[in-house]
């Protein structure tokens, strides 16, 4: 069937694109001649040290890019772009130090804050000052145990500007989930605000400092942030200061920037450990410039004085890609609270009032929009906004239509895919070209995306695994703590060789794009035939009784049989004429073979911090097996709801 084209570019808005100058500048430096997007990106991962080079001087990166772009190209992992050059993070996103400005906040419980590029910059030079007194060197650990508010941006821009690692966790971690993370990697220094809100209730975290901090012998400092309570009492907690207290002796000035090596660590990230200990993942200094630099000024069309927003927690790496639009000179927009308190209006009244002009957001929030009926085309401006971002799941194709008939017509709606994993995207936004119902646009510039079969061989028109066939700056450096880098390997590269296999079940589309199935190993293998989750949900999620579902595998009879569970609106019932319905609509919109074999009701779905469901978890469950980490999930409780159903007994 045709693709539906919901969106496409004025001449205007492409002759304006950041994109555009990015191929005239390719030209003039290169000689090259670009047609379109699919030339760009063929000479994009053809040629990679033209490429990386010419997108160091486009985006002008602070810093020494040294004599070899990339050396031991073929290798993956083993590559190292520009493994002679030297930067420093912070100093790539302080570029500027004027009254303009550079953080817009809001809280859900009112606060509201602003910090001018000067005011951003006093503040960094003042904890920088703080953190080298303190001891502080290139290497060291610091761990934000915060909520999504300016100080954490304040906080990681310090300990880059040394040249230390920052990690990040979102407060509503509790101990052993912060243990866990924080507890590999040996902070010398926690900062932590004293408490957060959300959906209208105070939520401490003071009452956790103590047994965190007794956790991790490596603390030598905690700082805590007057989040809630303007004079928190922190004599309960080891080495325990407010923030405030720490900066005091310090007055603001320059920053000493301490340039380190291209590939040396920036930020650790995690896995969201629902299947064992999370993993930490360490990512570079200069991939991270290079890579946000990328997906900000070309893929997202950022420029200098836009407002950039997504809904994220401290916890899930768009809060790593968000923050770091500094560096396109962008205003970046954060909010801390529920999305759908104390409606679901809220964000939207937020870009409205921020002048948001990217609006990011995941899937599940969009969905819920819908399920809830709201139209801001209707109730709002939203004039300001020319990108609205979709991550974190499948934006299913009723997805972009609610988008385009609900939200905003005329609107770049870029839906992403990527990950922890490689702290941006895979397959994402391109503001030259339309958008199509239900697919991503196209293959991000530097990444040479394929889809490959079980065997490893490419596919076109098929399912397949979602692998990337050519190295790239931001592959991890490694897992920290695995010092043989045996996990790493294994996580990515053990299944094809030379190959990162991604862990995505998708297929190319005629236009070029990408359509996405879901996670592979959730994907159902019932009766030898691999059935994506997402094409499920999207049938399902259409019914109006229904709020949400979860499918899974269920092992039976010496195959693989196809098991639903749905959360009902208020005031439904799971009856047998809609189990029938059910049925008959995954039948008729997918095929008979995703009918599934049983359907039962749940009052909730678990999912992790940053809002995905977990699908294995609930297999696990399901099948007797233990959970081996809850503490990962933000409702673990929902769990219950899945253990020895009887209509899964037959």
């Amino acid at each position: 069937m045709a693709s539906r084209m919901m969106w496409q570019p004025g001449r205007e808005r492409i002759d304006a694109a950041n994109m555009t100058a990015f191929m005239q500048a390719a030209t003039d430096r290169w000689g090259t001649n670009f047609s379109d997007y699919a030339g760009l990106h063929a000479w994009s991962v053809n040629e990679p040290e033209k490429f990386w080079t010419t997108i160091w001087e486009f985006c002008d990166v602070v810093g020494e890019p040294g004599g070899r772009v990339v050396v031991d190209r073929e290798k993956m992992p083993g590559a190292r772009f520009f493994p002679d050059g030297r930067a420093n993070f912070a100093e790539n996103l302080l570029r500027r130090r004027d009254d303009t400005p550079a953080i817009i906040f809001r809280g859900e419980h009112g606060v509201r804050r602003d910090m001018t590029w000067r005011e951003l910059h006093d503040a960094v030079s003042r904890l920088a000052r703080a953190f080298r007194a303190e001891g502080l060197t290139a290497g060291d650990r610091v761990a934000a145990y915060m909520p999504n508010v300016p100080e954490t941006v304040v906080a990681m821009l310090a300990a880059a500007s040394i040249g230390c690692v920052f990690t990040s966790a979102s407060p509503d971690f509790g101990v052993q989930g912060v243990l866990d993370r924080f507890g590999q990697v040996s902070p010398r220094v926690l900062i932590a605000a004293d408490a957060y809100t959300y959906n209208g209730s105070v939520r401490p975290c003071l009452d956790k400092l103590p047994a965190i901090a007794a956790g991790m012998p490596s603390l030598e400092r905690v700082l805590v942030v007057p989040y809630v309570d303007p004079a928190p009492d922190v004599t309960a907690v080891p080495h325990a200061v407010t923030l405030d207290d720490y900066m005091a002796p310090h007055a603001p000035g320059g920053i000493e920037f301490t340039r380190v090596g291209f590939n040396d660590p920036l930020y650790i990230l995690y896995s969201s450990g629902t299947t064992g200990a999370p993993k930490c993942i360490v990512h570079g200094v200069g991939p991270a410039i290079l890579t946000h630099a990328k997906e900000h000024r070309l893929h997202s069309d950022v420029k200098p004085g836009d407002r950039v927003f997504w809904f994220t927690t401290c916890g899930w790496m768009m809060w790593n890609w968000t923050v770091g639009a500094l560096a396109a000179e962008a205003t970046v927009v954060l909010y801390d609270g529920s999305p759908f308190h104390p409606d679901g209006n809220v964000l939207f009244d937020y870009a409205d009032e921020a002048q948001i002009t990217l609006f990011g957001t995941s899937a599940k929030f969009i969905d819920a929009c819908g399920k809830a009926g709201l139209k801001p085309r209707e109730t709002h401006d939203l004039s300001s906004v020319k990108t609205i971002g979709s991550t974190g799941s499948v934006l299913v194709p009723e997805g972009f239509d609610y988008v385009y008939d609900n939200v905003k017509a005329d609107v770049h709606l870029a839906s992403v895919s990527g990950g922890t994993d490689l702290l941006g995207c895979f397959v994402g936004g391109n503001p030259l070209a339309p958008v199509y119902r239900g697919e991503l646009q196209a293959p991000c510039l530097g990444m040479k995306m394929d889809v490959f079969d079980e065997a490893g061989l490419p596919v076109a028109g098929e399912k397949g695994e979602l692998v990337c066939t050519r190295s790239f700056p931001s592959m991890p450096i490694g897992f920290w703590g695995d010092d043989g880098g045996e996990k790493y390997f294994n996580a990515y590269y053990a299944d094809y060789p030379n190959v990162w296999r991604h862990g995505d079940w998708v297929q190319w589309t005629e236009t070029g794009g990408m359509v996405f199935f879901g996670r592979s190993d959730a994907t159902l293998n019932s009766g030898g035939v691999r059935i994506g989750t997402a094409e499920i949900y999207r049938q399902v999620e259409q019914l109006d009784e229904i709020q949400e579902a979860i499918v899974i595998g269920q092992d039976w009879d010496n195959d693989t049989r196809v098991v639903l569970f749905v959360v009902l609106k208020d005031g439904n019932a799971l009856s047998e004429d809609l189990e029938k319905e059910i049925r008959s609509v995954i039948r008729a919109g997918a095929s008979p073979r995703h009918v599934p074999a049983r359907i039962a009701a749940v009052p909730d779905i678990p999912r992790t911090k940053s809002g995905k469901i977990v699908e294995l978890a609930v297999r696990d469950i399901v099948h007797g097996r233990p959970v081996r980490n809850r503490e990962a999930l933000a409702n673990p409780e929902a769990l219950d709801h899945f253990r020895d159903r009887p209509e899964l007994a037959a």
